[in-house]
């Protein structure tokens, strides 16, 4: 099964990355290029633990649905997202948020997933879904890095 990594440096504190993160708009804008959308569940603002989001976009030229659901939470340590539903065998995303000790936060994304379609699937994997969804990750990476670090702090 394929598992990546993507670490990405973001001045500003754990909590307000952990927020950002979580929030289904920044989401959706850091995904503009596949027309990604909420379409069920959580549309809007925050998700919290044990709430789902189904999200439809268009990705290598296929439209597809995924509902995710938050299984695991822990302001502003972590959270994990899971496919409950979608074109994934399996999706387990890992979000953890450390702080760097100067007041930025170091923001590790670790991914889980398997294609469907048994050897397909595989090759799949291989050839094009590792790539791809390894730039995925980091496209929404900068976008919630650009909003940590221009956004007013809530106070």
């Amino acid at each position: 099964m394929p598992r990546f990594e993507v670490v990405t440096h973001v001045i500003a504190p754990p909590d307000r990355v952990f927020d950002i993160s979580l929030d289904v708009g920044v989401h959706t804008t850091s995904m503009a290029g596949s027309s990604e959308k909420a379409v069920g569940g959580v549309t809007a603002g925050g998700l919290g633990l044990g709430e789902s989001v189904t999200w439809q976009a268009r990705h290598l030229g296929i439209r597809w649905r995924m509902t995710s659901t938050i299984s695991a939470y822990d302001r502003p340590g972590y959270f994990v997202d899971e496919q409950v539903t979608g074109p994934f065998k399996h999706w387990h995303h890992a979000h953890r948020f450390q702080s760097d000790g100067h007041g930025a936060t170091v923001m590790s994304d670790i991914i889980d997933f398997a294609a469907p379609l048994g050897p397909l699937g595989t090759i799949a994997e291989i050839l094009v879904l590792r790539r791809y969804m390894r730039r995925l990750i980091r496209v929404r990476n900068q976008h919630v890095k650009q909003v940590a670090e221009t956004a007013p702090a809530a106070e």
